[in-house]
Formats: C-alpha cells, sequence, structure tokens
C-alpha cells in the first residue's frame, strides 16, 4: 500500500505540472511578425519663418561715442550652481537611536 501511496505522490507531483504546461501551451495564439508601414509621409508644407534683418556695417566711432561712460551693473543671467556634498566627517544618522 505504501508503493501505491508514493507512485500517486510522484505522478502527481510530475503530472500536475505537465498539464498546466500542456494546457498554457494549447490556448496560446500564434505569434505574429511586426507590422511595419509601407511608407512614412512627412508634411511637405513649408512653414513660415522671419525674415533676417541686415547686419548693419560698422562704422568709425565719432568722438562723443568714443568718450569713456560709467560702468554699468553687471546683468543677471543664470547660472549652474553648485552644491556641497554631504560632509564626511559628520553624523547625523536619524536611524541610530537607542
Amino acid at each position: 500500500m505504501s508503493f501505491t501511496h508514493r507512485m500517486a505522490g510522484l505522478v502527481a507531483v510530475v503530472a500536475v505540472p505537465l498539464g498546466i504546461a500542456a494546457t498554457s501551451y494549447a490556448l496560446t495564439d500564434e505569434p505574429e511578425a511586426p507590422r511595419v508601414p509601407p511608407a512614412v509621409h512627412l508634411s511637405t508644407t513649408p512653414t513660415p519663418t522671419a525674415p533676417v534683418p541686415p547686419t548693419p556695417t560698422p562704422t568709425a566711432p565719432t568722438p562723443a561715442e568714443s568718450a569713456p561712460t560709467a560702468p554699468t551693473a553687471p546683468s543677471t543671467t543664470p547660472s549652474d550652481s553648485v552644491v556641497p556634498g554631504p560632509s564626511t566627517t559628520g553624523d547625523d544618522d536619524d536611524d541610530d537611536h537607542e
């Protein structure tokens, strides 16, 4: 009787996964190749662009234009700011409270 129980257990361990795999294989769809469009059509309508103004020709400065002027404040432009990294000597771990 013990042999029959062992055989039943072995059959269950082997047959159940094989049955699941066979059912899964039987119910799957056939994979299709991806569909590629026959051609890609881009818009051929040109977009209007603003006319480029002509560049002025340089002229020699007059004596009134070459006089030194008062210094102006530097313009404020955004720049990359550097943020310092964490301190290697500081111990600020909050999770080591006793």
